[in-house]
């Protein structure tokens, strides 16, 4: 069954309506489950270090303050527990797209075995510098930690510690020319999901993502970027079964600055 975003409204509290913060579109919910649609800048669970502006989990548990608790526990490294209640996958702060949160620990347990034995299905749409000229391909490179910093990732010759096996299928959708710079438009289809997958693989190939201000280096100064100040990375589709037994297949449509940036592009 394929679920797209409906058109439930999401109520904002008069604060948020005042201040237009993005928030959260829901896309799904049942009892033990809620999908949603993560704006772009928005993170996910506090990290102990970045200023705390409201999070994924701020905004779920102010609906659904019964789901505190639900999860595991994390510790930064001076001890202190982050909220992370609900939390069974992530999205980079400034990735968009559909992402799941349980309601239960029984729903987390069984949402998490999903994403640990690989059998949630992710496809994400990224735009990049330059011209991917294969239609189809896989970048199979292990994951390790940059030698130029260590709080990056590397899939590149000189990563540093464990090296972690990492995988990416990717169609290109689209390639050619905007304002007289190339760009390509990608589905990328993650068969693992290790820490900024995605940005490494194609930052290894030369082709990192538009507006990647950690991976994309000397192309980002040296673009004007399709006119986007975001990262042009969009978590599309997530197809997984729910704890009631079904398997959804779950949409989140393309932004609409990334939409207008695609279609900029000319053939």
């Amino acid at each position: 069954m394929l679920l797209n975003m409906n058109n439930k409204d999401d109520s904002e509290t008069p604060k948020e309506s005042k201040s237009q913060v993005a928030v959260p579109t829901i896309i799904y919910e049942d009892d033990e489950v809620l999908v949603l649609d993560k704006p772009c800048g928005m993170l996910v669970h506090e990290d102990g270090f970045s200023p705390h502006a409201g999070t994924v989990v701020d905004w779920f548990l102010k609906r659904f303050p019964e789901a505190s608790g639900v999860g595991e526990i994390t510790l930064t490294p001076k001890g202190v527990a982050l909220e992370r209640s609900g939390v069974v996958h992530r999205l980079d702060r400034d990735t968009s797209g559909v992402m799941v949160l349980a309601k239960t620990n029984d729903a987390h347990t069984y949402l998490k075995v999903q994403f640990h034995d690989r059998l949630a299905k992710k496809e994400y749409r990224a735009l990049v510098y330059g011209l991917v000229k294969d239609k189809w391909g896989t970048i199979n490179r292990p994951i390790g930690r940059s030698a130029r910093d260590f709080r990056l990732r590397s899939a590149e010759q000189g990563a540093r510690g464990t090296l972690r096996d990492a995988v990416t299928n990717y169609e290109c959708l689209k390639a050619g020319e905007s304002d007289g710079e190339n760009f390509s438009y990608l589905a990328l289809k993650p068969k693992t999901g290790r820490t900024h997958q995605l940005r490494v693989h194609l930052k290894a190939i030369d082709r990192p993502i538009v507006g990647d201000l950690l991976y994309a280096g000397k192309k980002l100064e040296q673009s004007k970027s399709l006119g986007l100040s975001r990262l042009s990375l969009h978590a599309h589709m997530l197809e997984i079964s729910l704890p009631n037994g079904k398997t959804e297949l779950f949409i989140a449509p393309i932004p609409a600055d990334l939409a207008e940036a695609i279609s900029s592009i000319a053939i």
